[in-house]
């Protein structure tokens, strides 16, 4: 069986689909990557300033749909929650690390850093949580892949940088992490740490054969993720994290939406049992809101921050 997996040239992409394909391997199946380049692959702006959500997934979604290839994998962090008709989340593997991480070559960890010290990320989540509990710090936009950034910090342009933990020991960069910040601390991405497996809904064969790559514990937990995430029309790009995981029998999700600046920061954590995933993330969702997350989303897309 050959099964055509598009992915995009970036290192950590290539990582992902070549880890799939091993998996796939022992069941007979052949992989043949075909590469893809994405608008997020092309762009030089920072996220924010193009605002658009699907930056690095439309044109591998649109290929599937094409039927020019069979299988794709994504980072689910940067995967949209609007359902497109005709795909199908097929699978979710085990999660990897959901952290962030800081990283380095002046300071031990982030409580080290001194005041107007400057810090890059190219996310709003991470810079709106960074000012919540460091206001005094100087955070900056960074672009580019994981090795640009890392260049660009050994160059000297910043004090620290933060990563998520899973991309760089997916890339055998486990030396270049300082400091792994807890989830509680700074709440991940919604998906970090996770891939997603996505196939045409008709296409019975791909999905059988990635069937066998799903982890119930890990798919519930991003599910639930997913839906706050879809309940809160925030998209991607909005100071919004999200952390669900499988404690004792109990689904337990923790969401979080700051302002900008990270003056403002809403926090709500509740449990349920893992198979009502969907009905946890639209509560937590429902309860953040509330206390007034949509007003903080809606003044992020105006921020000039």
């Amino acid at each position: 069986m050959l099964i055509r997996l598009g992915t995009r040239n970036s290192a950590l992409a290539r990582w992902q689909a070549e880890w799939v394909a091993a998996q796939l391997a022992p069941q007979g199946v052949d992989v043949e990557l075909v590469p893809i380049t994405t608008t997020g692959d092309r762009q030089q702006e920072s996220v924010k300033t193009i605002g658009a959500q699907g930056l690095f997934t439309k044109e591998i979604q649109r290929a599937l749909l094409d039927e020019r290839i069979d299988l794709a994998v994504h980072s689910l962090k940067d995967l949209p929650t609007d359902d497109v008709p005709g795909l199908t989340l097929a699978a979710v593997p085990r999660r990897a690390a959901v952290a962030d991480v800081f990283v380095s070559k002046k300071y031990r960890s982030l409580d080290d850093l001194p005041a107007a010290a400057t810090v890059g990320t190219g996310s709003l989540r991470r810079r709106a949580q960074l000012l919540h509990l460091r206001p005094d710090l100087n955070v900056c936009d960074i672009r580019g892949n994981v090795d640009t950034r890392l260049k660009k910090l050994d160059d000297g342009q910043f004090d620290a940088i933060l990563l998520a933990e899973a991309g760089l020991r997916r890339l055998g960069l486990d030396d270049a992490i300082t400091q792994v910040l807890p989830p509680e601390k700074l709440l991940p991405a919604v998906g970090q740490g996770a891939l997603g497996l996505e196939t045409r809904t008709d296409d019975t064969t791909a999905r059988t054969a990635v069937a066998a790559l799903d982890d119930c514990a890990t798919h519930r937990a991003v599910v639930a993720e997913r839906t706050l995430l879809a309940a809160l029309q925030g998209g991607c790009l909005a100071p919004i994290a999200a952390w669900a995981r499988i404690e004792s029998y109990v689904l337990t999700l923790s969401g979080r939406v700051l302002s900008a600046d990270g003056r403002k920061c809403l926090d709500v954590t509740l449990g349920r049992e893992p198979a009502l995933a969907v009905d946890l993330g639209r509560i937590v969702a429902e309860m953040l809101l509330n206390e007034g997350a949509a007003g903080l989303i809606e003044a992020s897309r105006h921020s000039t921050i």
